[in-house]
């Protein structure tokens, strides 16, 4: 039996119940009044109880030949009588259709066309994952440490000289002179309260008073070397201690690590980070590209050595080895190669104890190059010939060619002095015919190049010496510092 809905007004009022309402209808709409009909109830969305009153309008069914009544402006939620289909259309939809008509089975006479357009509810705001949650709040944290220490690391002290010392005028220009062995004391500055274990002179000529020393009592400081031995100026941007560190290129800034896990550039007049990035281990080495001075290589206590863009604060290259920790790097002549010593060692043999690296490719190139089972704590590369030392725990320091297949000269081995466990540095001297070690007893020892042998030994420091520089202008000034926290000046 096909039968209409008819929607009726409601009211409460007792005088309106008794009024008839009259509908102009067609004679097919009389059979209405016989027929079954199924009254919808039409509440407001405040509750069941509440009614509402909307305007009646006629629409024609093309389903049937009868008329269907509806109502204009029904709200959301529509509860059927007779328990049939129960339609309702969400609060966050809508739809395209003015009118929804019903047939007589309650099926929909018409094809509606839904548009879904979400609307947000005020007062509730979206989920956000866990993840998402702390991933915003450690970059806010990183960011107010960030700009904490942007303000300034830098204790105040001496101004930051940039004139040429007097003492350094004079060989400005002209070649470097033969290197003789330093045998008086200048200066002693005993400023760091920790062990010292870096120093390391300034590569611009112009600037090279100023010396850079790295201490384990989680400082680097700039002294004035050459003129009067004072301390320029403390830098404390690190929470533990500061393994290394390195001048920049340009002489303006400084690159530190340490074993907070922390890379900082720093500028060396304001104080301020440049750039600062967390590391995923603790850094013992890093060396700047002697071609590119926005790129840097960093090792530690980690399997892996990464290369650093400071323009994005990026890593661009990671080599990974099979070690536990990457002691030195020392770059090849013109920066395509570079070689890192490791930790790894057996019992009988030391292979990867020394592996040579592409730099572009990250590709193993040897680490087959020094088959002797001790580690290597520092690598020193010669300023004018085509060969490396690298300093072993077996107290003696070995030669390598820097040409492929990187040999080991057999009949050179620089031995007396020892190392004892000790991270002790050795270096040439400008032009290439001394090379200086310190040693565990606290002395530093003189060997010529081409001979091997010692030429002078100096009772220096009364703990163990682990880094002596010569000066890249002057010549046979010489830096030294040890494990008590002194750093001396010879000449």
């Amino acid at each position: 039996m096909n039968s209409s809905l008819v929607a009726y007004d409601d009211s409460d009022s007792d005088t309106e119940t008794g009024k008839a309402e009259n509908f102009n209808l067609s004679s097919s709409e009389t059979r209405l009044a016989s027929s079954a009909v199924s009254p919808i109830q039409f509440f407001a969305p405040g509750g069941l109880g509440t009614k509402s009153t909307y305007k009646m309008q006629t629409v024609e069914n093309t389903a049937s030949t009868g008329t269907n009544i509806i109502c204009e402006g029904a709200p959301a939620y529509k509860v059927q009588a007779n328990n049939r289909d129960l339609a309702s259309v969400y609060p966050w939809k809508e739809y395209s259709n003015q009118a929804e008509m019903l047939s007589g089975n309650g099926s929909f006479s018409q094809k509606r066309v839904r548009q879904d357009k979400i609307t947000t509810i005020k007062g509730i705001r979206p989920y956000i994952p866990k993840r998402l949650r702390q991933e915003k709040t450690s970059k806010v944290y990183e960011k107010k440490e960030s700009e904490e220490q942007r303000e300034s690391c830098a204790i105040p002290g001496e101004q930051i000289s940039t004139e040429v010392s007097e003492f350094i005028k004079p060989y400005l220009g002209s070649k470097y002179k033969s290197t003789e062995i330093p045998r008086n004391l200048v200066f002693q500055m005993s400023k760091h309260s920790g062990p010292v274990n870096k120093v390391q002179w300034c590569p611009v000529q112009e600037w090279s008073h100023m010396l850079l020393s790295t201490s384990m009592d989680k400082t680097f400081k700039i002294w004035n070397a050459v003129d009067t031995g004072c301390c320029l100026k403390t830098y404390s941007c690190h929470s533990c201690a500061v393994r290394t560190a390195q001048w920049s290129l340009c002489g303006r800034r400084i690159l530190s690590g340490g074993f907070d896990s922390m890379l900082h550039l720093t500028d060396v007049e304001t104080g301020t980070q440049v750039f600062s990035s967390k590391n995923e281990f603790k850094i013992s080495t890093l060396k700047f590209h002697p071609s590119d001075p926005n790129i840097f290589i960093c090792g530690g206590f980690s399997p892996e050595v990464k290369a650093w863009d400071i323009r994005n604060c990026k890593v661009i290259k990671v080599y990974k080895a099979v070690v536990q920790q990457t002691l030195d790097v020392l770059f090849l002549p013109e920066g395509k190669e570079f070689l890192t010593s490791t930790d790894a060692v057996s019992r009988d043999s030391a292979d990867r104890t020394i592996i040579a690296w592409d730099f572009d490719s990250a590709a193993k190139i040897s680490n087959q190059i020094f088959h002797e089972r001790y580690t290597c704590p520092s690598l020193t590369l010669h300023p004018r010939e085509p060969a490396f030392v690298a300093q072993t725990n077996g107290n003696y320091m070995a030669l390598f060619s820097t040409q492929r297949p990187y040999r080991i000269n057999k009949k050179k081995r620089y031995e007396g002095h020892k190392v004892e466990g000790f991270a002790v540095g050795c270096e040439f001297s400008p032009d290439g015919t001394l090379l200086v070690t310190g040693s565990s007893e606290g002395k530093i020892f003189f060997y010529n190049y081409h001979t091997a042998r010692i030429i002078h030994t100096l009772s220096a420091h009364n703990q163990a010496c682990v880094s002596a520089t010569f000066h890249p202008v002057l010549p046979s000034l010489l830096a030294t510092c040890d494990w008590a926290g002194d750093i001396k000046i010879w000449q």
